[in-house]
């Protein structure tokens, strides 16, 4: 059942654009803006019943929501995501980047072809979402990457995924400091195992027990736990949170 959206919540009458927001982590942040009263654009490159499944639900608890289509590695498809969403819904006041692949593989000329495809999508992605947001959002915009707490752990296999996502949390401490001046903030949230499709796939049972085991908490986290802390960053009580990364990981790292 989808919870209520409360109009009075939040930012009244802002808007969010959330990538790679059809499904798992991206859908949840998606559906949590929309409770603190954010109208969202769900981005998606895919998988448009998924999309049109979020932004249903979005709808059905009183909110409000579209989906566009857009590849974030693509240049000129990042540009027609925010003016699909300006014409829409006006002015835009923040945007989380959530899209992103993770696909294991070793550190080997064999497995290039693997690595380009996780930075083209996970890196690059990112470097068009934040700079065009950075081009386009309002005086006291909010910024929010997501990034990946694995980063500290440097398990076999997974080196594109983290030199991907290590290069997220670079752009996000270097465009704090661009915007100097603007009230704006960026921002990065860093999950631990996340029981998600991406997360799970190409796991066995026994790692997946094993990765939970890891977490202090002994559990996997919820695309619910990664969307309260982006909420946080995005809402009244993060205005003081800028240039950080927050790792949303039950104390995984």
């Amino acid at each position: 059942m989808n919870k209520p959206i409360n109009p009075t919540a939040g930012p009244a009458l802002r808007t969010a654009i959330v990538t790679g927001a059809s499904r798992g982590i991206g859908r949840a942040i998606a559906m949590r803006l929309a409770q603190d009263g954010y109208r969202v654009v769900v981005n998606y490159s895919g998988n448009q019943a998924k999309a049109a499944d979020v932004v249903a639900g979005i709808r059905a608890a009183g909110g409000q929501a579209i989906a566009v289509k857009a590849d974030v590695s693509e240049a000129d498809d990042v540009r027609r995501l925010f003016d699909e969403a300006r014409q829409v819904y006006g002015a835009i006041d923040a945007v989380v980047h959530s899209a992103g692949i993770m696909t294991l593989a070793p550190i080997s000329p064999d497995h290039v072809d693997t690595f380009d495809r996780m930075v083209r999508t996970n890196l690059r992605g990112a470097f068009l979402v934040l700079g065009q947001a950075a081009a386009e959002l309002t005086h006291g915009g909010r910024i929010v990457a997501i990034s990946t707490s694995v980063i500290a752990k440097a398990f076999p296999h997974y080196g594109g995924y983290i030199a991907s996502k290590a290069g997220v949390e670079g752009l996000v401490r270097v465009l704090a400091n661009e915007l100097r001046g603007r009230g704006m903030t960026v921002n990065a949230v860093a999950p631990g195992p996340v029981a998600t499709e991406l997360f799970m796939e190409g796991k066995t049972q026994a790692q997946i027990a094993e990765l939970s085991n890891m977490v202090p908490l002994q559990r996997l986290g919820t695309p619910q736990d990664i969307a309260n802390a982006v909420s946080f960053l995005a809402g009244p009580d993060g205005g003081w949170i800028n240039g950080q990364v927050l790792r949303a990981n039950g104390g995984f790292a």
